[in-house]
């Protein structure tokens, strides 16, 4: 036991004696780096240049003064370029396939040429003013290549810095495109919607700053999708199935209604494609194709351009029959047709009544003169029919009066009658037409105004087939003094008339000349009312000898003392124009409008 006591000890005294040698050479080694380490902070602290390997935002000024590295830097760090992209992809977010990301340079975000003397000499006075100790640490990092020195807001302008950001935040924004499609000869196109993205500034700035501070040549940044509109083709179906139309004036807003293509196309098949193509992009799907020959913006461009027929007419008579005149004009003054409309004088004046304001005055009944209110309306039917003529219109229904008047050329008249005869024509043109009606000064003047797509003018003239005189026919009227007469009924004479529409091209050649219609306007006999003669005196009886009985005067409805009659006042018999002279004289030519240019 003793023994064994004595051999650990002895063990003990070795070991401590061989790890003396250990400790001293460990703290003679640690004593050696503490003076290297701290001779390499003195080093460092003595230097008047940037550390070897030292860098600023990614360039070498290791070994530079400041005023080298501020020029080293001004001319390599201004051009740097860092990449933005998104942290969403394309195609998980429907944008357009070549929505790429954006680059900025750090010059457009202020780390200018300008910038770069204050950056260099910040650096070497940090680098100056570091502790003692912790130069050496510095310059151990930039020996390893851990020492980037990365660049700071205050390195930068940062009015540009803010303006750079909003230029690469526009960049890297996309408007949403919605679906469209378009319509060609036999195909149509397709194009599918792309969402749209918007990147907000803030976090924008934030990405590029920390990329600069890094000297990183990336950043990624968070966006915003903005969804666009689908493109339907339920609806493109819709828009372009059924029947072509152009564009049109609409009746009730006065606005222009769009045009309407006509279009028959696979809806499914065309669906399928549409939903394997790619955002924003366009495919082509077959079609039988009906192309309006008028759009909108054309119709906007040439609306009402032109005038096409024209028509003056001098207005006489009573005061009644120029209101009848009047208020029947101003009636259909304004009326638009659309290509193809039907136009109805009667649907469009309406009744003539008097509480429309319409006064008694001239017109035919079954061939006599009376007094009827809305007497004078023909004239406003006359002169539209005689503006359709010379406007090259399809005329679909006219009349002509049954005695010849005197207002218009014969033949170019057009009679009315609420509930009998009707005017009426249809635009023929392909655009829409206005009537006006303006009564001034005793005229009155119709003008069709539309558009002019050719060169023509037309030339209307007539031809008298027959004339049929008026005789004149003796009444005796026994209230009248003996040998007096009075005209009752003014006369007319009858003319079978045919109309020819004549039509020129713009060098004035006769191009066409057919038959527009064919007037029969009746005679009317003048009927005189005489007195008896002095020796047919009436008897003591009261009867006249040799006068028929149911001629014979009639018996005084009382008895008393004879009073002389003065006999009925003269009627004047005044149609729907005055009626004198007997023979209508022939109105004032009316001017045949020229076609405005092209």
């Amino acid at each position: 036991m003793g023994q064994m006591t004595n051999e650990v000890s002895a063990a003990a005294r070795a070991k401590k004696g061989a790890a003396a040698p250990v400790f001293i050479a460990l703290a003679l080694t640690a004593a050696i780096m503490a003076g290297a380490y701290a001779g390499l902070c003195a080093w460092a602290g003595s230097r008047t240049v940037f550390y070897p390997g030292e860098t600023i935002g990614g360039v070498n000024v290791g070994g530079l003064t400041v005023e080298q590295a501020g020029q080293v830097l001004a001319g390599a760090l201004p051009g740097r370029t860092i990449s933005v992209s998104t942290v969403q992809t394309a195609e998980a977010e429907g944008w357009l396939p070549s929505a790429e990301g954006a680059s900025v340079t750090l010059g457009e975000l202020g780390y200018t040429a300008e910038q770069c003397p204050g950056i260099a000499q910040r650096r070497f006075d940090e680098q100056a003013a570091a502790p003692f100790f912790t130069r050496g640490a510095r310059v151990l990092s930039v020996l390893t290549d851990s020492g980037e020195d990365g660049l700071t807001a205050r390195d930068r302008d940062e009015e540009a810095f803010r303006a750079g950001v909003a230029r690469l935040a526009e960049e890297l924004a996309l408007e949403p495109q919605d679906g469209r499609f378009e319509v060609l000869d036999h195909e149509i196109l397709l194009t599918k919607e792309a969402n749209g993205r918007s990147v907000g500034e803030e976090g924008l700035a934030l990405a590029v700053e920390n990329a600069a501070a890094a000297g990183q040549a990336e950043a990624q940044v968070d966006a915003t999708t903005r969804p666009a509109a689908p493109l339907s083709i339920q609806e493109v179906h819709e828009a372009v199935s059924g029947e072509m139309e152009n564009a049109r004036y609409d009746l009730a807003t006065g606005e222009i209604l769009p045009e309407k293509w006509g279009a028959s196309f696979d809806a499914a098949s065309a669906q399928r494609a549409l939903s394997a193509a790619l955002p924003g992009e366009t495919i082509s799907v077959p079609a039988d194709i009906q192309e309006p020959e008028i759009t909108a913006e054309e119709l906007r461009a040439v609306l009402f351009r032109d005038l096409l027929g024209e028509c003056t007419t001098r207005v006489g008579g009573s005061a009644a029959r120029v209101n009848n005149v009047k208020l029947s004009s101003a009636a259909f003054d304004g009326t638009v047709l659309n290509s193809g409309d039907l136009f109805s004088y009667n649907e469009t004046v309406g009744q003539r009544t008097a509480a429309k304001g319409y006064k008694p005055a001239p017109a035919y009944i079954q061939g006599e003169t009376v007094d009827q209110i809305g007497g004078g309306v023909c004239q406003p039917s006359s002169t539209l029919y005689y503006a359709c003529l010379l406007a090259n219109m399809e005329i679909t229904e006219r009349y002509a009066h049954r005695y010849i008047p005197s207002y218009i050329t014969r033949g170019m008249d057009a009679t009315v009658s609420w509930g009998g005869p009707d005017y009426k024509f249809t635009n023929n043109t392909k655009y829409p037409l206005k009537i006006t009606a303006k009564y001034d000064k005793g005229d009155l003047t119709v003008q069709l105004w539309g558009t002019k797509t050719d060169d023509l003018t037309v030339k209307m003239t007539y031809e008298t087939l027959s004339t049929t005189p008026f005789e004149e026919v003796e009444q005796l009227d026994p209230t009248l003094a003996p040998g007096q007469r009075q005209v009752k009924v003014t006369p007319y004479t009858g003319y079978r008339v045919r109309t020819y529409r004549n039509v020129f091209d713009g060098s004035g050649a006769l191009i066409s000349s057919g038959v527009e219609a064919i007037s029969d306007y009746k005679h009317r006999n003048r009927l005189v009312l005489v007195g008896p003669p002095e020796e047919e005196v009436p008897d003591a009886g009261g009867t006249v000898p040799g006068l028929p009985v149911e001629q014979q005067p009639s018996a005084p409805a009382e008895t008393g003392p004879s009073v002389p009659s003065a006999g009925p006042a003269e009627i004047p018999a005044e149609p729907e124009v005055p009626a004198e002279p007997v023979e209508p004289a022939e109105p004032p030519s009316v001017v045949v409008i020229p076609p405005a240019d092209e």
